[in-house]
C-alpha cells in the first residue's frame, strides 16, 4: 500500500466499519452484538444525531481505521469542543505506513480540521491507562492533561 485518505463514513464501508469496531471492542474486553453495530451505524448516518464518523481507506476503498467523534458543550468557556470517541486502526496498518504517513494521526488530524471548520475550541479524548501504543501516537499528537474521569453507572 501507497497510501490512504480521509473519508467519511459511506454505506459501502459497512462491512468493514463492522470488522473494524469489532476488534475495537474486542480490544477493549467490551460485549458488543450485532444490533449494538446497527445502532451506532444508524447514528452515523442520521443528521440529527451528534455521532459523526471517518473512515480511512486504502487505495482500493477497503476501510482499514474508524474514528468516531461529536461536539461538547464547554460552558466554563462557553465554547464548543469536540470529543473523540473511538479510535481503531487496523493492526497491519499501524505505524508509518511507505508514504510515511500515519493512520491514526491522519484520522485525529481529519478531525482537528473538521473541529477547526466548526469553530470548536478543543478535541479531546480519554483512553485506557495500559493502552501503551495508543498513548504513544496520542503524547506524539496532543497535550495529556491532568484531569481524572469518573463514572457512576446507571
Amino acid at each position: 500500500m501507497t497510501g490512504f485518505r480521509i473519508v467519511p463514513v459511506e454505506a459501502r464501508h459497512r462491512a468493514d466499519w463492522d470488522r473494524l469496531y469489532a476488534g475495537y471492542a474486542e480490544f477493549y474486553g467490551v460485549t458488543q452484538t450485532p444490533e449494538m453495530r446497527d445502532r451506532v451505524w444508524s447514528w452515523l448516518h442520521d443528521p440529527d444525531h451528534e455521532s459523526c464518523g471517518l473512515v480511512a481507506e486504502d487505495e482500493a476503498g477497503r476501510a482499514v481505521g474508524l474514528a468516531h467523534f461529536r461536539p461538547f458543550a464547554r460552558p466554563l468557556s462557553a465554547s464548543t469542543g469536540g470529543y473523540l470517541d473511538d479510535l481503531f486502526v487496523d493492526p497491519q496498518m499501524r505505524g508509518p505506513q511507505m508514504d510515511g504517513r500515519r493512520v491514526a494521526d491522519a484520522l485525529i488530524e481529519a478531525i482537528a480540521e473538521e473541529g477547526r471548520r466548526r469553530g470548536w475550541s478543543v478535541i479531546r479524548w480519554i483512553t485506557a491507562e495500559s493502552n501503551a501504543r495508543a498513548r504513544a501516537v496520542y503524547d506524539r499528537v496532543a497535550k495529556l492533561t491532568p484531569w481524572r474521569t469518573y463514572d457512576i453507572p446507571l
